[in-house]
């Protein structure tokens, strides 16, 4: 059984599932759709072409929903989708998306948006991430399960940003990050070596760690350009999914990856 607030304010037209919270002064907006379970605290707001999944918590005056923030932006129809048992604490602001970027802006399941983030239209975030306090994404960003983006980071359109990522707080991210890396600093970005704390976490193996050790040495502290580096790994080895996916990540980049680096820390 729901659980809505009498001073909360909700259109007729919004779709509300069991067992809601919603508490007070909280605002939800026509076309709105809100799952099993889900928690809204006090004065957050949910507008416009919204769906958010079960269990998730929403913390006191996230803003959930509004238009994007793109002077091209002419009311269009567009939409949020936020999957199931994601965490969106105070003052996160999170926009929909617009026409020429698909029209969605996507979250997965599990992500961990802490306080004062914003996640910018047409962004999109799989599973798992975290965004650390005051943590901004411009618009069409994509960031892939597991990453950790620092506080105060800032990070530039279009850009991605790889599975098992750790960036550290109050960078500035202008390329892709690599995936399982380490990226820390403000204009330029650097790479430290591997996430391997991040990887040990998850539970992945030692082979593969140490095969990603040999990749990202080939890559980043040798010689070779990107296109020798993948040529030599892809003909030498290693050969573990890991390392193939980090290849096809950074083959398949259109803005370039962090490539600066510093003295690599050995997992």
């Amino acid at each position: 059984m729901s659980h809505i607030h009498p001073t909360a304010v909700i259109d007729k037209e919004a779709e509300i599932d069991e067992e809601v919270w919603i508490g007070p002064y909280v605002i939800i907006g026509k076309g709105v759709k809100i799952g099993k379970g889900t928690i809204i605290e006090a004065h957050a707001v949910v507008e416009g072409n919204t769906e958010i999944g079960e269990r998730n918590h929403i913390f006191p005056y996230a803003s959930i929903g509004r238009e994007p923030q793109d002077i091209k932006y002419k009311g269009e129809e567009t939409f949020l989708k936020i999957g199931n048992e994601n965490i969106i604490r105070e003052f996160v602001t999170i926009n929909r998306g617009t026409p020429h970027g698909g029209g969605v802006t996507y979250i997965g399941n599990k992500n961990f948006i802490m306080a004062y983030s914003h996640v910018a239209h047409d962004c999109k975030i799989a599973n798992e991430a975290i965004l650390i306090n005051g943590a901004t994404l411009a618009g069409h960003v994509e960031v892939q399960d597991y990453a950790v983006v620092g506080a105060f980071t800032g990070v530039h359109q279009f850009t991605r940003i790889g599975r098992f990522a750790y960036i550290g707080g109050y960078s500035v991210i202008t390329q892709d990050v690599p995936p399982f890396s380490k990226v820390v600093g403000a204009r330029p970005a650097m790479i430290y070596g591997i996430n391997g704390i991040g990887l040990r976490r998850r539970g992945m193996s030692r082979e593969e760690i140490d095969s990603l050790q040999i990749a990202f040495k080939i890559i980043f502290y040798s010689d070779l350009n990107t296109t020798q580096a993948i040529e030599k790994i892809e003909r030498e080895g290693p050969h573990t999914g890991v390392v193939k996916e980090l290849l096809e990540f950074i083959k398949s980049s259109k803005r370039g990856i962090i490539k600066k680096v510093t003295e690599m820390e050995e997992d």
